[in-house]
Order: structure tokens, then sequence, then C-alpha cells
């Protein structure tokens, strides 16, 4: 039977296979299966290209969570992160909260992975903090800090006391809840519950924290929970101010820059020098809406780990190719 026209040669493909299972599965180096086949390294890489390219070779990632590799160096390449795990994309869009439930739950995956008995772990309130820890399996025994007061009008099974709850049932660590609004009417009743005992011991676990989980809002409706507790006039007066993104309670410009407003005296959270001196800051920011606000709070040096969807990482990577960050010296 004669060869088809196109096809390529039985020897040539045998020849293509060995070298790449020389190189993949061996282990062996360009240059050893160049001294072997009698041919230079440049050919030796070359023809692994062939065999790649030609579907001869395919390389699969089997990992043990939904993520999409490629975003996910580009964008911890791109902002100089630590790790950023983009959920993988889907055929078809789903449902917003779905996808909050995936993104916790890929959240929860890494922090089972990352989190020691030496940590003490800050939460902050959030829709999709609360998905994350409905995820948790499990976790050594550490402490869990409430980073911020919780929304009024949010239901008992969404606030962070309850979440700080279910994280310590699982670990079984100390728990330092804030039982206490975020948002409070003026700055002195802000001050005495600060003061009030086991609310003061929440707030001066904040210089121990060695990891905290916070979500990023983007200042628009529906994106940011303080967002929504605020009057139109306080919105737009902060607005104005340059605020683009919102991290438990605390403001942050384009350039990801803190943004001092009124707003800063009548919450009950922690502090934005607090959040920065907290080693490892892992972020939760998911959904094109939210693309600007991520950047935005990105570019503050800030995060450590950006946990997040395809549908933001998207913009996120147009966003600082027209921007780039500054290089870090």
């Amino acid at each position: 039977m004669s060869r088809k026209k196109g096809q390529p040669r039985l020897t040539e493909t045998l020849e293509l296979a060995t070298m790449a299972r020389r190189f993949y599965v061996q282990g062996r180096s360009k240059l050893e299966i160049a001294d072997e086949f009698g041919i230079s390294r440049f050919k030796v890489a070359r023809m692994l290209d062939t065999a790649r390219e030609s579907g001869l070779v395919r390389v699969e990632f089997d990992l043990p969570a939904p993520v999409d590799v490629e975003l996910s160096d580009e964008l911890r390449l791109a902002y100089g992160l630590d790790r950023a795990l983009v959920l993988e994309r889907t055929a078809v869009k789903e449902p917003r909260e779905l996808v909050r439930k995936k993104v916790g739950a890929l959240a929860a995956h890494l922090l089972e992975e990352i989190v020691s008995s030496k940590d003490v772990v800050g939460l902050s309130w959030a829709r999709s903090v609360n998905a994350m820890t409905e995820s948790i399996r499990t976790l050594p025994r550490c402490p869990i800090v409430q980073l911020c007061g919780v929304q009024a009008g949010m239901d008992m099974r969404g606030r962070s006391v309850e979440t700080v709850s279910r994280v310590t049932a699982v670990s079984g660590g100390d728990a330092y809840p804030i039982f206490g609004p975020l948002v409070l009417p003026d700055r002195r009743t802000a001050e005495t519950l600060r003061r009030q005992p086991g609310i003061a011991e929440t707030f001066g676990q904040f210089k121990n924290l060695t990891k905290a989980v916070v979500s990023i809002g983007a200042w628009q409706p529906g994106e940011s929970t303080v967002y929504d507790a605020l009057d139109d006039a306080e919105r737009a007066a902060i607005a104005a101010r340059g605020a683009t993104a919102e991290v438990a309670a605390r403001l942050f410009d384009a350039s990801g820059n803190a943004v001092s407003t009124g707003l800063a005296h009548h919450v009950l959270a922690i502090s934005t020098e607090d959040l920065r001196a907290v080693p490892e800051v892992i972020a939760i920011g998911y959904s094109e809406p939210k693309a600007a606000a991520v950047d935005a709070v990105l570019r503050s040096g800030m995060v450590s780990t950006l946990v997040t969807d395809a549908a933001a990482a998207v913009p996120l990577l147009d966003l600082v190719a027209r921007n780039p960050l500054p290089a870090r010296h």
C-alpha cells in the first residue's frame, strides 16, 4: 500500500517520537539528544517544536482545580504577583452566583494549601469571601480574625461573624469577630464601638496578621457593599475624590493610591496601613465590571495573590498592556 501524498513518513515520525520521549518522558537534555542522534541541539529544538505543532506530542495539565494556566501566568507576570489563579473559561456564560461559588472554591483550595498553624488569618466581609469559607474543608489550628464589620441588611448566613465561626469550626483556632456594622452614622459612634472590649481585642490582632483574604469592590452600584450602604450624596462625593475600588471599606483611585475621605472615620474596619503590613494578602475580584477596580488595587502593591475569572482577566491584561506598571527595584 503506497503512502498518501502529504502523509508523514513512518521513519520520520518514529524519530520525532523517539526524541520527544527522550525529552518529555526521560528528562534528557537537548544536548544529550543531539549527541545521541548526531545532530545539532538547534535541530533537536526544531524537531521537538514540530512534534508539538503536528499534534504528535500533546501537553495536558491535570490540575487539582479548574485553573486557566495561560491567563494565570500572564496576570502574575504583568502585575508582579506571587500568584494568580484564574478560573478556567466555560463554553456558556454562567450565572454570577455560580461564578462566585466557583471562584470561592478556588480560593478555598489555595487557603487549605498555604495556611499553617503559625498563621494568623484575617477575613473581610464579602460575598465572595463567604463563598470561599463555605468550601473550606480542612485548615490547621490558627486564629481567625474578622477584618471589618457587616453591612446592615445582609442575612445572617452571609454575615462575617458567621463566616469567622464557620472557619474556626473547621480549624479549631481562636475566633476574633467584630459584633458591629461596617458603616456607622458618625465618627463618635465608630470610636465608641472600637473601644468596646471584644472589638478592641479584634482590632488588636490586626498587627499579628500573616495572611488576609479580602474582596475587591468597584465604586459603582451593585459592585461594592459599602457603595450600596451610602446615600447618593456621599457616593458622589467619594467618586469625585477619584475612588475606583474598595477593599474592606478602604478606597483606592485608578492608580492604586489610597483615597482619603470622611468614610474612613465612621467604619469598623482594618486600616489601609495595617492591611499593607500583612505579609500575604489574597484578593478575590472577578467579573468584567470589576476589572478596572481590580487593576487599581493591584497597582497599590498591597496584593500578593489574585483569585479571579477569565471575564476579568482578559480586560485586566488589556488595561495593564495599555498602562504597564513601573519597574520595581
